[in-house]
């Protein structure tokens, strides 16, 4: 690996520039005097703090050799960065909730929440010189916008995945069967990821095998869908899964040969493939499809350091630390530089990851916040709701 360059001092300076009138001509500005909450104007001083929520691996300050994208922000902004590593992501709404923080990265399970609540700002996108690099496929998306402007700027997205010990698991499964189904050869170490939003992996299972049950997206399930999944996953907890909450705890799991097949993150591939004393591991994305995640870094609607979050978001665009984080973590990134530089350090990074796919991120579904309205104000049918999910994933676990 080839170690972290940092960013110029040309980008900084390229990033004031745009402050200070620059535009990226993408910006949907709120008209009239009054601006909506947390909305920034202009980029004013770096307060010299930054308090950020984060998925693991999202934040790398040279730990693993080559990899380090925090300590050269720090060293050219300021801004000095102190993180808190959520679980899932309704431990990650809880903690921006809680106002100790400027912001942090998000899935669509907690942005749309996070957005609706107004826990979280628009962002004045004229301020972020790298914003107008990111993939158009990237931008405006429900997960990350919201009445025709963006509350937040793209980090990565990536699928969940298959993955097995090569060495117990010797044919190459193609599909999610064999987490649902189980075999004697796997049960009681089948890894499952312990969150709420994991019912819809069962709705993804229903939707190819119990095509009459008529789900149409696997966040949005009126009471027989859930009923039908809730009762799937009550079947795979009695073939003894064992469910990870960190990606620490899978990883160890796998690499003691206690879990041999289960859903996860490239990202753990990645560490158990630079375990030379770790079982041989591989993943696949099964044929019928999968859940996955498109990430937003957001600001918090009362930021105590709002200056320094514009510096990291536009930072976290930048080739440099787009590219490396993503190839870190294993999933796709946003935008053709990041691309460029991610090839120097893993070349077919960006292939592999499908970075610029669209079709193929039609397979995924993006993690999304379960709706009483089904997603879809004009729908009659009544939908299972986020507390729901909760609910029912805490009686499941039985804690």
């Amino acid at each position: 690996m080839k170690r972290f360059k940092g960013v110029t001092l040309l980008a900084v300076l390229a990033l004031l520039v745009a402050a200070c009138g620059g535009s990226t001509g993408e910006s949907a500005a709120p008209s009239g005097d009054e601006k909506p909450a947390g909305w920034l104007e202009a980029l004013g001083e770096a307060e010299g703090e930054l308090n950020l929520i984060i998925w693991p691996g999202y934040a790398e300050r040279g730990e693993y050799e080559g990899f380090n994208w925090v300590d050269p922000f720090e060293a050219e902004t300021g801004c000095k960065v102190n993180v808190t590593a959520m679980t899932d992501s309704n431990n990650g709404v809880q903690l921006l909730q809680s106002g100790q923080y400027d912001g942090g990265s998000f899935s669509g399970d907690a942005s749309v929440r996070l957005m609706t609540a107004g826990d979280v700002a628009p962002v004045n996108v004229d301020l972020l010189s790298n914003y107008s690099a990111v993939f158009s496929g990237l931008k405006d998306q429900a997960h990350n916008s919201k009445d025709g402007m963006p509350y937040g700027v793209p980090h990565g997205r990536g699928p969940n995945l298959l993955m097995w010990n090569t060495d117990v698991v010797t044919t190459a499964p193609t599909s999610w069967d064999a987490v649902w189904d189980g075999t004697a050869a796997v049960n009681g170490k089948i890894s499952i990821y312990d969150s709420s939003i994991y019912i819809a992996d069962a709705a993804i299972h229903l939707m190819a095998k119990q095509p009459e049950l008529g789900i149409k997206n696997p966040y949005q399930l009126n009471e027989e869908q859930f009923a039908a999944a809730i009762d799937l996953l009550e079947k795979q907890r009695d073939l003894g899964v064992i469910y990870w909450g960190s990606y620490a705890d899978q990883v160890a799991g796998f690499a003691s040969g206690d879990l041999v097949i289960g859903t996860t993150w490239q990202f753990m591939a990645n560490v158990l493939g630079g375990d030379t004393t770790a079982p041989k591991v591989e993943t696949v994305m099964p044929e019928e499809g999968s859940t996955g995640w498109s990430d937003t870094w957001m600001m918090a609607t009362k930021a105590a350091n709002p200056n320094c979050m514009y510096l990291w978001m536009n930072h976290m665009m930048s080739a440099e630390a787009n590219g490396q984080a993503t190839v870190f973590f294993g999933e796709a990134a946003t935008s053709v530089a990041a691309c460029d530089y991610a090839e120097t350090i893993a070349p077919g990074h960006c292939e592999l990851t499908h970075a610029s796919d669209e079709a193929y991120w039609e397979t995924i579904w993006y993690w999304a916040t379960p709706r009483e309205d089904c997603d879809d104000a004009d729908s009659a049918t009544t939908c299972k709701t986020q507390d729901d999910w909760v609910e029912a994933w805490t009686t499941l676990r039985g804690n």
